[in-house]
């Protein structure tokens, strides 16, 4: 596997911390793979990742700050070995548009379980949780493949 696309619904939460989280493990494992995020929606396209996102993922250590959400766009399907869905909704809608090399990354860590979306969370702690739950998904995604 020479590229992973992670896309959730906005681009502004999930999709980036589970970009910056696979950038670092492939750094410190000293892979070459190729990491972007998206989302299947276009309403936060060339913003940072929301406020709550850079945050937890600067207390692990990760810094997402740089990054601007896309639309995920037909080509991707081509360019990327694996496209990663954050949960079932997201999931569905890439495979109406086509995407074949498509995963959940709740199969990698907690049963095929939706990672959800804390940008409708109240606090911090749901993105805390949130963190969690991809940091393992992406470290057994990576191991697995």
């Amino acid at each position: 596997m020479k590229s992973i696309l992670f896309v959730c619904l906005g681009n502004i939460c999930r999709s980036p911390i589970a970009e910056g989280v696979a950038r670092k493990l492939i750094e410190v494992c000293g892979h070459e793979i190729t990491v972007d995020s998206a989302g299947t929606g276009n309403w936060h396209v060339g913003e940072t990742p929301c406020d709550n996102s850079v945050r937890v993922a600067h207390n692990h250590g990760v810094d997402i700050s740089s990054l601007r959400a896309r639309q995920v766009k037909h080509k991707d399907f081509k360019t990327f070995d694996l496209i990663v869905a954050l949960d079932q909704n997201n999931y569905n809608n890439l495979k109406a548009l086509g995407c074949k090399n498509l995963v959940k990354l709740g199969d990698y860590g907690y049963e095929g379980e939706d990672i959800p979306d804390p940008y409708f969370f109240k606090g911090f702690e749901g993105f805390e949780n949130v963190y969690a739950m991809i940091e393992t998904c992406v470290e057994n995604l990576l191991l697995n493949r």
